[in-house]
């Protein structure tokens, strides 16, 4: 089966493929391309549940083997990666979740989420599902006017990566399938932070941008910073967020002091807190990823620099524990802005039967838009908690950018 792949500014690539079709030697080219370009999007496929779950399933296995060199191997099947990365059947278990509005479960294949607005009927056991799109009015802080929405201004929702952050491993990889897509006229998605920045997006777009530019782009100070960092995030942390209000970019939390106190969180386990790098390595070209979902980050981890490295100009160059919520939050979000400037953004054009693959561990995205009560999409994703974490950076690595 022969594949084209044709460039879209993500960087993505778009191929005309038969999905369930594939054998080893076409999947070796998918994942060539998926790890390079950080989307794939097929065009015109037709997948069931079973064969979105079967095909989200494909992955790779990496690790540092004891030379400090990262092993890369297929998988085709995990069969410890079973579960959908927030958990099966959980999404709605936890009322007080900021997701529990957004995901409804298939039955028949619980990996696999129903996502979309409107009202569905008769979709794959579900008799009858109310479909809500997230909009930034329910989120951000501030909002845009009634009048100007009117006008089609709107905003990001929240960037974020698919990933429970407590107990669960981030995915790997997630994918969407639109099956109905509503018709509807542009709109400007508005930054709202004082910079002017705007972008004209397509209704209901998900909006794509890369971790590698994210952190390509950063000052030599912020490489150094980042390159040594770790993220810990809340216990259950859309739970902890959902008081909370967002900032107008959707990047991040406003520091209000309105996340749910500790003790008042659903039972926890230190344990099952989850730790993990601000760049994560790419297993096929060894780049580096900015990957931290900012909105559900309590702590900073900072090491120092390591021993003979330029100490002028860096910031913590002894390391840190930061605890203090603003300051964790500004830090990030200075080291992350400058990765969703508009001309850094895919927003997707979403048409009937497109199938987006996306490098969960590569790429953060977001929702945009609002959709009238009346109008109905739905679309399947699916992602599986990995059975790994995501690789850091290596002492090589620490040191080329300390």
């Amino acid at each position: 089966m022969a594949i084209e792949f044709v460039p879209l500014p993500l960087p993505a690539s778009a191929d005309a493929s038969k999905l369930a079709d594939f054998g080893r030697e076409e999947f070796e080219e998918i994942k060539e391309a998926l790890y390079k370009h950080g989307a794939l999007l097929f065009r015109d496929a037709k997948v069931t549940p079973a064969q979105q779950y079967a095909l989200t399933k494909v992955h790779f296995v990496q690790f540092l083997d004891s030379a400090a060199h990262l092993i890369t191997y297929l998988q085709a099947f995990d069969p410890q990666s079973e579960s959908y990365g927030h958990g099966n059947n959980k999404t709605g278990e936890t009322k007080k979740s900021i997701l529990h509005p957004d995901l409804k479960t298939i039955p028949s294949v619980p990996q696999v989420q129903l996502i979309g607005n409107g009202m569905v009927y008769n979709h794959e056991g579900l008799a009858e599902v109310r479909l809500k799109h997230p909009s930034h009015t329910t989120f951000h802080k501030t909002v845009v006017s009634p009048e100007d929405a009117a006008k089609g201004v709107t905003r990001f929702y929240r960037w974020h990566i698919d990933a429970a952050l407590y107990d669960l491993n981030p995915p790997r990889v997630t994918t969407l399938y639109g099956i109905t897509v509503p018709a509807g006229d542009k709109q400007v998605c508005r930054y709202d932070d004082g910079t002017g920045d705007e972008l004209e997006v397509p209704l209901g777009t998900t909006a794509f941008v890369s971790g590698k530019v994210m952190f390509d782009i950063l000052p030599k100070e912020l490489k150094s910073l980042a390159v040594r960092s770790k993220v810990k995030y809340a216990p259950h942390p859309y739970v902890w967020m959902a008081p909370a209000r967002a900032m107008s970019t959707g990047l991040g939390i406003e520091s209000e002091g309105l996340e749910v106190p500790l003790e008042e969180l659903p039972e926890w386990d230190e344990s099952k807190l989850k730790i993990l790098p601000v760049l994560w390595k790419n297993p096929v070209t060894s780049d580096l990823h900015f990957q931290v979902h900012p909105c559900g980050v309590k702590e900073l981890i900072v090491d120092p620099l390591p021993e003979g490295a330029d100490r002028e100009g860096a910031l913590y160059p002894d390391g840190a524990h930061l605890t203090d919520l603003k300051e964790v939050r500004g830090i990030l979000y200075r080291m992350q802005r400058p990765g969703i400037a508009p001309s850094l953004v895919y927003p997707h054009d979403w048409r009937e039967n497109d199938f987006v693959l996306f490098h969960n561990r590569g790429v953060l995205h977001t929702v945009v838009g609002a959709f009238a009560p009346d109008q109905v999409r739905a679309f399947h994703q699916c992602n599986l908690a990995a059975s790994d974490e995501p690789v850091g950076p290596s002492a090589e690595d620490v040191k080329t950018y300390a």
